[in-house]
């Protein structure tokens, strides 16, 4: 009785938009799948807050998902503070031919990942226990994040991970603009070229995902 209640209590979870469908393609049952996961498994672990289960397609899985169309075929991309997959494994599930590694420090979370990414079949996608500050394999030639940290501690975090000529590819709110000139230094000390903001999911989303490319110069 316990268990029904504290069910009845969540948020029923968003119906997927006509916008879900035609932007995954044949990929899109594996969208679905990735959904009830986070719907049924990530958000009684704490990995997703109980409001956010209403909107996982448009505030989640499409606003990373649409990240995609940023990346170039083939590149070899990194997801620096994953949490639960988020934007890694939409970016993996739109985009078959991009190797994409997660990286995640905490324990839960990175079992998740290995589980989820596991019962999806999702080949491309290689987990990595460790904070971005101590991983030492090999370079990327994108490195993305969502709401992980302040700019310029971010830009310390992945552009050290980056190919020389590869970018950083941050998920960031409107205030980026301020973000960016406040920790412009940062991002100079990082290694950091000249930043661009721009926009992705025109015409998918009503509210297209904001994103600030930093190429690696050095």
């Amino acid at each position: 009785m316990e268990n029904t209640a504290v069910s009845r209590a969540l948020p029923a979870p968003e119906p997927a938009p006509a916008a879900a469908e035609a932007f995954f393609g044949e990929r899109f049952a594996l969208a679905q799948a990735y959904h009830r996961s986070l719907t049924e498994v990530a958000s009684e672990r704490g990995f997703i807050g109980p409001k956010e289960v209403e909107r996982l397609w448009s505030r989640h899985l499409l606003n990373c998902a649409v990240v995609s169309d940023a990346l170039p075929e083939g590149v070899r991309v990194a997801d620096v503070g994953s949490g639960a997959g988020l934007p890694g494994i939409p970016l993996a599930i739109a985009r078959p031919d991009l190797p994409v590694t997660l990286i995640e420090p905490l324990l839960k979370r990175s079992t998740y990942l290995s589980d989820v990414t596991q019962q999806l079949g999702l080949d491309n996608v290689t987990v990595v226990r460790g904070r971005a500050e101590e991983y030492t394999g090999s370079l990327f030639d994108v490195v993305t994040s969502r709401a992980v940290a302040p700019l310029g501690k971010l830009a310390g975090w992945c552009l050290p991970l980056v190919t020389v000529g590869g970018v950083m590819l941050a998920m960031k709110g409107a205030s980026v603009g301020e973000e960016l000139e406040r920790d412009a230094r940062d991002i100079v000390r990082a290694g950091g070229g000249d930043a661009e903001i721009l926009t992705a999911g025109e015409g998918v989303l009503e509210q297209p995902t904001t994103l600030i490319r930093i190429p690696r110069r050095r």
